[in-house]
């Protein structure tokens, strides 16, 4: 089986480290409490609010990533795939630098890192081949990129990925982490890593 899987908001939780790192710049109170998505919609209102919240981007998918956390499940899927001897390949839109980030940290220096870090690339940890780690800085090439990958499905946290009209037929989507009803998507939604299990290896 070959499963392709996304990587940031997917793979790896950045909510503490946004939170921490929004309040520590004062641009939100320490008091604040939400996921990404909160921090992100709380930012965006404000003056300039785009503008510094791909600022913030930039600082937590880079310098800031080592504080972040795998989603709860994460390990134990990767365990059960090893076992289940299945090809697991990541395929990231990532760009190499973050906009506004005058410290021009290699983002996906920083997320191989982080991988190599949480042992995914160990043999008693996940054993993943770093060759089958791909970054793209188009989603168009990430949906090239995993058809020419030949996935048998592909796990992603953003509907515009799996809805996209070039999304490679063929490839089965699954949706984790959505706050839809399984039934407004044409895909199956997983709320949950345990979920994604259940569906990928039933």
């Amino acid at each position: 089986m070959r499963i392709g899987l996304d990587f940031d908001n997917t793979i790896i939780c950045y909510d503490e480290v946004f939170a921490a790192a929004a309040a520590a710049r004062g641009l939100l109170p320490p008091e604040f409490r939400g996921a990404k998505q909160a921090v992100r919609d709380a930012i965006r209102h404000g003056p300039d609010g785009e503008q510094i919240w791909q600022r913030l981007q930039g600082f937590v998918y880079g310098a800031g990533i080592a504080g972040a956390r795998p989603f709860p499940g994460v390990a134990e899927f990767l365990r059960r795939a090893r076992a289940a001897r299945a090809r697991v390949m990541i395929v990231s839109h990532k760009t190499e630098h973050g906009h506004f980030d005058p410290a021009r940290v290699n983002l996906r220096t920083a997320a191989m890192d982080w991988m190599r870090g949480q042992g995914f690339f160990d043999a008693e940890g996940f054993a993943l081949d770093p060759s089958e780690i791909h970054f793209a800085g188009t989603r168009g090439e990430k949906l090239a990129r995993i058809a020419a990958l030949r996935c048998d499905v592909f796990v992603d946290d953003l509907p515009e990925v799996l809805g996209d009209p070039d999304f490679p037929s063929g490839v089965a989507r699954i949706q984790f982490g959505a706050q839809a009803a399984p039934g407004d998507a044409p895909w199956r939604v997983c709320s949950s890593w345990l979920a994604v299990a259940q569906a990928v290896f039933a």
